[in-house]
């Protein structure tokens, strides 16, 4: 599976703060943002990346993940040059995409709970046409909701409806199969012009190959969108990380348990971050890995 993070946009609701720098870059809590969508394509066992994100912002990503095989990756870049639809993503990411799956995850969509991991990495290895993540809310009249059978097959998608079917708001992380990019270039543009996601994901449950997974209680799915939301995120992660003596989304610790680099990697990628809180904590996993594989003669 392939996997692409869509981080464009203006984020014109942060504004003054995003008028120099992308949303996606600005820091929740101890790391940029874009740290929290790449970490979960990589607990999903996704390894070729493509970020796509604004002519201007582009660079300053490059800066600061390169092509990823510090990590174990291969991460790639693609513009998009306006509001074009999420749906978008597939027609500029086509030949990342290739022959295979794709998981698409927007930039500034935060997940967390226990057991993630093998919910992702199992819905890869079943994957039968598109799978959406959803997600309980008081709220659903503001969020794609998803109607369900007791299987878990999709029935019907809403956008936004005044009288929701359902409390389950679909998330910003799907799992497609190869044919999502004819899919994309076939559907038609909305009145904005742009290639919606939804009319995507109708295709697939027109299809009868839709299901939507839900991520149930004990599982976080954190706005960032408003100054409000971005603070409330940060105040999570820090409340989390203290608590559990662990740090979310920390990418170098991810690709050191998934097996993508060795544990002298991982610390020198810890010692590179100098004497910050972040680094230490990278330098700390490496050591103690290195020390359970010594005690357990690996």
């Amino acid at each position: 599976m392939k996997g692409i993070i869509l981080a464009g946009g203006t984020g014109s609701r942060l504004h003054p703060a995003t008028f120099p720098i992308s949303k996606q870059l600005l820091p929740v809590y101890d790391k940029p943002m874009i740290y929290y969508p790449l970490s979960v394509l990589m607990l999903a066992e996704v390894r070729e990346i493509l970020l796509i994100s604004t002519p201007r912002d582009l660079p300053l990503f490059e800066r600061l993940l390169g092509d990823g095989s510090n990590l174990g990756l291969r991460i790639s870049y693609a513009r998009q040059d306006g509001p074009h639809g999420l749906a978008e993503a597939f027609t500029i990411g086509a030949e990342h995409i290739g022959d295979d799956d794709v998981a698409l995850i927007l930039g500034d969509n935060i997940f967390h709970g226990h057991g993630f991991a093998n919910l992702l990495q199992e819905n890869v290895a079943g994957l039968d046409g598109c799978v959406l993540f959803g997600y309980t809310v008081p709220d659903p009249d503001r969020y794609g909701v998803g109607e369900t059978d007791e299987t878990g097959r999709l029935i019907s998608i809403e956008e936004k409806p005044e009288k929701p079917r359902s409390n389950r708001a679909i998330t910003g992380l799907y799992f497609y199969d190869r044919d999502v990019v004819e899919i994309a270039r076939s559907v038609k543009p909305s009145a904005r012009g742009e290639l919606e996601i939804t009319a995507v994901n109708q295709v697939y449950l027109q299809r009868g190959k839709a299901r939507l997974v839900d991520l149930g209680r004990g599982f976080a799915w954190l706005d960032t969108g408003t100054p409000d939301s971005l603070l409330q995120a940060s105040h999570y992660l820090q409340t989390m990380e203290q608590r559990q003596g662990v740090r979310i989304a920390c990418l170098e610790e991810i690709a050191l348990r998934m097996g993508f680099i060795d544990h002298e990697s991982c610390y020198r990628l810890g010692l590179t971050q100098g004497s910050s809180p972040y680094g230490q904590y990278v330098m700390n996993v490496a050591a103690e890995y290195r020390a359970d594989l010594l005690a357990t003669g690996a």
